[in-house]
């Protein structure tokens, strides 16, 4: 499914901007002769692409905006406009967020995303470089799905959290010179001073059903979130550039982008929300799309993948169906694409050979593994199956679903099960650090699966450097 235009992207760092940034790029696209601008997956915004577009782009040197269609740079995808909105790791708030955004003083060339795995709204897993929050305060797990490298990688250490925008440059430097995470993981080293943290305990991602984002919602006791979607993802500048101004009228400080084309204002003071309402209600916004309109990803400016969707989403509507938790995606079929929704619907290519024919499309229909997109493992469900036929499969997926919602499957029961049998590990009596023999100590280069009795007798603890004498057995 092809887009009809070429599109050129401006960068929105974590796809957060304030009211008057967005008023600066609602004034180029306007010189630019546009009256709409798009979204895009990647939290950023989206103009179609003409070569005499530079003439006005480059007369905006703070704006960050691609300067050709080759692609070389990437936005940088977060979770802050879950903060304080959806589930959430304790610790983390949107200020953090906000500070490790600020201290990207490069463009990337890889995709990163830095994310908070109690939140269903940005996904996870589908950049080059995924930050993920640990349960230990200012730490992140680092999964790598480098260019040229075959498998998805663990990054050894969890990162801290002012680390990450010289580990993600650092990474840029090196990763094309090896695709061996430990010979990577010593060249950062060498390069840079990090503060690492050995991992005590592998990533845990939550289940959570995709959320309701649109529409005014409570927040806290005296605040509101406002999320807003258009359907074919054409955002009128006009409305967006009287938006910006109630925004700045009302003290709103951040305007969020999120993935599904669409965004959110948070801390909405409750003395505003009325004249919020009254001013949607004039300019003819509806903020109440069905549940079945909102959980759908599609490629931009895409007019068949679009009326596919709507096609669908008048079946369900029809026959009544619920696919509340569930998220679908329209997509061609393409090598090493990352998917992130709980149903992939394929449109296959038809063969070189028969394109000057008239043939029917047809499609395949995949579902991640307990439905959970975090899994990254998709089954087949159908296969080469007729347009037609598209609504009746995901309705009965649908069924499946709500069928098999809150089983645990074998290979969940037997990681609960291990999880629950003690064992013997050494905790440093000074600060507590553990050793435990299943992840061994980067930091000192000792490899998982080493016990506690056979590390050299001048082994120290990795964070307040005690010796090995101060290590007393424990059970976890």
């Amino acid at each position: 499914m092809e887009t009809t235009q070429q599109l050129q992207r401006i960068f929105i760092k974590g796809g957060v901007l304030s009211p008057g940034e967005l008023k600066q790029i609602l004034r180029i696209t306007e010189e630019l002769g546009l009256s709409t601008i798009k979204f895009g997956s990647r939290q950023d915004i989206l103009i179609p692409f003409k070569e005499t577009n530079k003439e006005i782009t480059e007369l905006y040197p703070t704006i960050n905006i691609d300067s050709n269609l080759n692609h070389h740079f990437q936005n940088i995808v977060c979770s802050y406009v879950s903060s304080d909105i959806f589930p959430s790791t304790d610790w983390l708030k949107g200020s953090t967020y906000l500070y490790i955004l600020e201290q990207f003083r490069f463009k990337p060339t890889l995709k990163i995303n830095i994310t908070d795995p109690k939140q269903q709204l940005v996904p996870l897993f589908n950049g080059q470089l995924n930050f993920i929050a640990s349960e230990n305060e200012d730490y992140w797990y680092l999964y790598l799905n480098l260019p040229g490298w075959e498998n998805d990688i663990e990054f050894p250490v969890l990162v801290y959290s002012w680390d990450i925008p010289k580990i993600a440059e650092a990474i840029e430097e090196f990763y094309e010179e090896t695709t061996d995470i430990s010979l990577l993981f010593d060249l950062i080293n060498e390069k840079i001073d990090t503060n690492s943290r050995t991992i005590k305990q592998p990533l845990e991602i939550p289940f959570h059903p995709f959320p309701y984002y649109e529409g005014m919602n409570k927040m806290g006791d005296n605040e509101y979130w406002l999320g807003l979607y258009w359907r074919n993802n054409e955002y009128d500048i006009a409305f967006l550039k009287d938006f910006c101004d109630f925004c700045l009228e009302s003290s709103i400080g951040k305007i969020c982008i999120t993935p599904w084309k669409s965004f959110i204002i948070k801390g909405i003071n409750r003395k505003y929300k009325l004249s919020l309402e009254k001013f949607l209600g004039k300019k003819g916004i509806n903020v109440r799309h069905s549940s079945l309109e909102l959980n759908w990803h599609l490629p931009v400016d895409n007019l068949e993948a679009l009326e596919l969707k709507k096609s669908i989403v008048r079946n369900f509507d029809q026959n009544d169906i619920s696919t509340y938790g569930l998220n679908f995606s329209i997509t061609n079929r393409a090598k090493n694409e990352i998917y992130f929704t709980s149903a992939v619907i394929e449109k296959n290519q038809v063969p070189t050979i028969i394109k000057k024919y008239s043939v029917r499309p047809t499609f395949n229909v995949l579902y991640c593994k307990n439905f959970n997109p975090n899994t990254k493992e998709y089954l087949m469900y159908a296969q080469d199956v007729d347009k037609m036929e598209l609504p009746g499969l995901l309705m009965e997926l649908s069924k499946l679903y709500f069928e098999k919602l809150g089983e645990v499957d074998d290979t969940e029961k037997k990681k609960i099960e291990d999880s629950k049998i003690e064992k013997d590990v050494y905790q440093c009596s000074e600060c507590l650090t553990v050793y435990d023999s299943d992840y061994g100590d980067v930091n000192a280069q000792i490899a998982p699966g080493v016990l506690f009795i056979d590390l050299p007798e001048n082994y120290k603890c990795s964070v307040c450097d005690s010796p090995k004498e101060s290590y007393t057995l424990a059970k976890i």
